[in-house]
């Protein structure tokens, strides 16, 4: 059997002791995301490009060089509910270019999963389960539960269940 890839290795890497909240979003501080990252590939570098203006706003790009190839991630100056600020201050370009470091950290895999779902807001929450559960597995899809709300707890319990009683049957070798 092949190796896995560095990046299969990293998307399952735990991070959840390093996850932060801000408002309602989990997020994985720039800080630790590079730790992370520079322990696997002492040589990675980052870059960040130019800003781009859109009318009163702006989105900052960053570009980390690791493992061999280039990922490049680009984010919105927001604010801690995720709305584009207007007329930003340096300080806020410079969150936004810290988060966007993170985020393009994240596109090799180190706490890709903590973003799941980021963009899939009006999805069902046992519609995202299902899927990350597909594309994660069930850390994946514990770690996006523990983020859930109670109601949509509610809503994904019965799942998460079945999936814990198919794996603890397939561990005990029995079935229905």
């Amino acid at each position: 059997m092949a190796d896995k890839s560095k990046f299969q290795e990293l998307r399952v890497l735990d991070v959840s002791k390093y996850i932060e909240k801000k408002g309602q979003f989990s997020y994985l501080a720039w800080a630790h995301a590079v730790d992370i990252l520079l322990q696997h590939d002492p040589l990675a570098t980052w870059e960040y490009h130019e800003p781009q203006i859109f009318n009163d706003s702006m989105m900052v790009t960053c570009t980390v060089h690791a493992f061999g190839k280039s990922m490049t991630m680009q984010l919105p100056v927001m604010n801690y509910k995720n709305q584009a600020i207007k007329n930003p201050d340096a300080m806020q370009v410079n969150t936004a270019m810290q988060r966007c470091l993170a985020k393009a950290i994240a596109l090799h895999g180190i706490g890709l999963y903590i973003f799941q779902g980021e963009d899939l807001a009006d999805l069902d929450p046992l519609d995202l389960i299902k899927n990350v559960y597909e594309t994660q597995g069930i850390d994946g899809a514990r770690a996006v539960y523990n983020k859930m709300d109670n109601e949509a707890r509610k809503k994904c319990q019965p799942f998460l269940e079945e999936i814990r009683n198919n794996n603890k049957e397939s561990q005990d070798g029995t079935t229905h």
